[in-house]
């Protein structure tokens, strides 16, 4: 299953690519955090079959899902993650294959409003007399 935490403050995405992923500041975490909000080793999310299950590893500043502060959650798409002040949207299944749908839609829209030069800059070669 394909999962990403899209930011809610306009920073870069996360894809959830690892069954197991590890979030915070430390540098053996599989998503670095590099805040001070974040605690050295902050939250976990588990991919399974049923969905993401997330866990907070006593955090110092909370982790919290659409709000409520959570030890443990159940992630449901469009929900909002909190990692300390860090804010995420959840995106997984149906919800992500619309969401990269809607993507490649507007990719082709923008290439087919690009149009070729008709006049590109490039000049024949002159031909050179015979002789």
């Amino acid at each position: 299953m394909r999962a990403r935490l899209v930011s809610a403050d306009g920073g870069p995405s996360i894809d959830l690519l690892k069954e197991l992923t590890l979030f915070g500041r430390d540098e053996d975490c599989d998503v670095r955090l590099d805040h001070k909000s974040v605690s050295k080793i902050h939250c976990v999310i588990v991919k399974t079959d049923a969905g993401l299950l997330l866990r907070d590893l006593g955090s110092t500043n909370g982790t919290r899902v659409n709000g409520q502060r959570v030890r443990r959650a159940a992630l449901s798409p469009n929900d909002t993650l909190a990692v300390a002040n860090l804010k995420y949207v959840v995106k997984f299944g149906v919800e992500l294959e619309k969401e990269e749908a809607g993507d490649a839609k507007a990719k082709k829209e923008a290439a087919a409003q690009l149009r070729r030069n008709a006049l590109p800059d490039v000049y024949p070669e002159p031909k050179s007399p015979k002789g």
